[in-house]
């Protein structure tokens, strides 16, 4: 009995189709693509979008910096701002830490308008 299921399965292997690894390439194909439109693209997107806010922002806009801290930039040099974090005390930033306000991307949308 055994010998008949370990026959039955060799000769189902050998009747398999021989185009078996096209399907295979066509499904790593298929969710490379599926990957790339749900999550590397809107990733690219979003990154493009962060890298304009910041090309965008000049002397007097309000800031927060990666690690939480509130201030008004005061010099925009070429890869860091000096933002006044209060009276007489002011920090030298690299770009890349610094967002536009919560206060002020709300105020944006409304004087748009």
């Amino acid at each position: 009995m055994l010998q008949f299921i370990f026959l039955q399965a060799a000769t189902a292997a050998e009747s398999a189709p021989k185009n078996s690894s096209w399907s295979f390439w066509l499904m790593m194909i298929a969710i490379f693509v599926v990957f790339y439109f749900f999550m590397i693209r809107p990733q690219q997107k979003k990154q493009k979008e962060l890298q304009k806010q910041r090309e965008a922002l000049k002397k007097g806009d309000k800031v927060i910096t990666a690690g939480g801290i509130y201030g008004i930039i005061k010099e925009v040099q070429e890869t860091t701002f000096l933002i006044e974090v209060s009276k007489d005390t002011i920090l030298k930033v690299d770009k890349g830490s610094v967002y536009v306000s919560a206060e002020e991307a709300q105020q944006a949308p409304k004087e748009e308008k």
